[in-house]
């Protein structure tokens, strides 16, 4: 049987999204069943009218500059495109926060990148209690 992951990503911040992209991006190579909660900060970042240009640091770093030009010269991509290079290449569902989705935008999947489902706390909760390891970002 197969390890479980669950990512819950509360952050807009283009630092934590990364990292929680690669961290995914391990735990697909390590075929693990993954799935991602997008909560509150989350589901902001990954609107469709706004997740292609984000690319503004959050709270843990204060020079936007020095973070993206250190992305540059490591050759990191968007950090977009590690989740969905993680959906096209493993077991990984998306799950957005109904609450979250109605704080922003709406409960609608289709307004937001690689969404597979509308979901309640209650959820992520349940996934969070299941899985082998559990992280916040």
């Amino acid at each position: 049987m197969a390890k479980k992951f669950v990512l819950g990503l509360v952050s807009s911040g283009a630092e934590k999204l990364t990292a929680g992209g690669i961290i995914l991006s391990g735990a697909i190579a390590q075929d693990m069943e993954c799935k991602v909660f997008l909560l509150i900060g989350g589901a902001y970042a990954f609107r469709k009218d706004f997740a292609d240009g984000h690319k503004k640091v959050g709270e843990a770093h204060l020079n936007t500059d020095e973070f993206q030009g250190g992305l540059k010269k490591a050759n990191v991509p968007h950090w977009l495109e590690f989740y969905k290079k993680a959906k096209e290449m493993g077991n990984v569902k998306f799950y957005l926060c109904g609450t979250a989705g109605k704080i922003w935008k709406s409960a609608e999947k289709d307004d937001f990148y690689l969404v597979d489902e509308v979901c309640g706390i209650g959820e992520y909760i349940s996934a969070a209690e299941e899985a082998d390891i559990s992280i916040v970002l």
